[in-house]
């Protein structure tokens, strides 16, 4: 069976559990079984049936499994969203196919993803444009400026800054990962580079401290953070610099623990919530009692207890920050670690795309992604069940957020092209390299 067919029972085994799990939210909200929810379900089935046609005409030989697991992963959002409040699926649907519209944008106007290579320097200058954008004009929400209104619309630029600095980053360690590698000279008996290479870690370091100081992000500050040293490791395989970056993003935490009153709040709240029941810590107490409540198989699809007698969530920001309380409400453990492997599933398969790579930039690119992917599903389930403190990033797919979707359905888009570029020159028809030199 061809990977595109492949792909195509995937996402029809995709799109019947995601039907059967709306209409039964549907049953169980308005006691009967209408139209309107088939249509719904049927909407959701079609949007990704397009992507698989763009795919099948313009990426033939990509990944068979990213597009599958990306639908289940939003199905579950929008079931539990839908689940919540009803008018904002409406709304998600809406973005879906927004980031529908990103997706094949992407792949039709990049063509090839190593032309990002010559515009490195752009793009991570776009990236930084954003960020810089949300500090001057973005409006402060439950403490943190991570948004910009303009023209009744909300956007989260941090979401598409991240696949920018990757981007940027891929193009500029397959550069300089050679200087970067070599050590230079001794510190406390430990080999390393020479101490100007470090500048661009410094720069991160820079970058992090701006935004947990003005932007007074813990979540974002530590996932660019995180996604540079592991680019750095991945480049180098020079440990030094795992070491340095930690180093360096522990003291611009302790530095903001200093001076900002939000991130102080929220360690405090980490470390014992109890005291702050009633204020600041009701928030992450009402989640782990929700989690709780769901057990090992959960109350059910639609049947959680997760609204109030008038209809307001159990938890604030439930459809946002603590969609993964919803899932471990109503599917149990069982269902919440069945979304987790989905996840791990979806980063191995980028991690996989990275090791069959043929060239440099190809592989930290697709390894740059894969690990925004994965560190941005643990830095929000971490904090929603009291691992590490709680952040205001969405969990990928599945919260609620126009951002959010649209950037990660860009991000498998640029997977799916260094796939496609991989498995064509390892084993693709002549006419497909023909087709794919034209294109670059």
């Amino acid at each position: 069976m061809s990977r595109r067919n492949q792909e195509l029972l995937f996402l029809l085994l995709a799109g019947a559990v995601s039907t059967m799990a709306y209409v039964s939210v549907y049953a169980s909200r308005f006691r009967e079984i209408d139209t309107v929810a088939v249509v719904h379900a049927l909407a959701f089935v079609g949007i990704f049936l397009l992507l698989h046609i763009v795919e099948r005409l313009l990426l033939p030989q990509a990944d068979p499994f990213l597009l599958p697991l990306t639908a289940l992963l939003v199905a579950v959002g929008l079931t539990e969203i839908f689940r919540i409040k009803p008018a904002l699926a409406l709304v998600q649907g809406q973005w879906l196919l927004v980031g529908a519209g990103l997706f094949i944008a992407t792949v039709v106007l990049v063509r090839d993803h190593m032309r990002l290579d010559r515009y490195r320097y752009l793009v991570g200058a776009v990236g930084l444009a954003l960020l810089v954008a949300t500090i001057v004009v973005g409006t402060t929400v439950r403490g943190a400026r991570l948004w910009i209104h303009a023209f009744g619309f909300s956007i989260q630029p941090s979401e598409f800054a991240k696949l920018a600095i990757v981007v940027f980053l891929a193009g500029y360690l397959d550069d300089k990962k050679v200087l970067l590698s070599v050590p230079q000279r001794h510190l406390l008996g430990v080999p390393v580079p020479a101490f100007k290479y470090f500048g661009p870690l410094l720069v991160m370091w820079a970058l992090s401290l701006a935004m947990l100081v003005f932007m007074k992000d813990f979540g974002m500050a530590l996932l660019f953070m995180s996604i540079f040293v592991a680019l750095m490791y991945m480049a180098t395989a020079r440990g030094v610099y795992v070491l340095a970056g930690a180093g360096l993003f522990a003291a611009a935490g302790a530095i903001a623990l200093n001076v900002v009153p939000h991130v102080q709040d929220r360690f405090r709240v980490w470390l014992d919530p109890w005291p702050y029941a009633e204020t600041t810590g009701y928030q992450l107490l009402q989640s782990l009692f929700t989690i709780a409540d769901g057990g090992i198989l959960g109350a059910g699809i639609g049947r959680g207890y997760l609204l109030f007698p008038d209809k307001t969530p159990v938890v604030p920001d439930l459809q946002t920050d603590f969609i993964f309380t919803a899932v471990a409400n109503e599917m149990g453990l069982l269902g919440a670690v069945g979304v987790i492997l989905v996840y791990l599933l979806f980063v191995w398969c980028g991690f996989r795309i990275a090791v069959y790579a043929p060239d440099g930039f190809s592989k930290l690119l697709a390894a740059g992604l894969a690990a925004a992917f994965a560190l941005q599903t643990f830095i929000i389930i971490g904090g929603v069940t009291r691992v590490i403190p709680l952040t205001g990033i969405t969990l990928p797919f599945v919260s609620y957020g126009g951002s959010s979707i649209t950037a990660n359905l860009m991000l498998v888009a640029l997977l799916l092209m260094v796939s496609n570029r991989t498995n064509i020159l390892r084993g693709g028809t002549e006419l497909e390299r023909r087709r794919l030199a034209e294109r670059g």
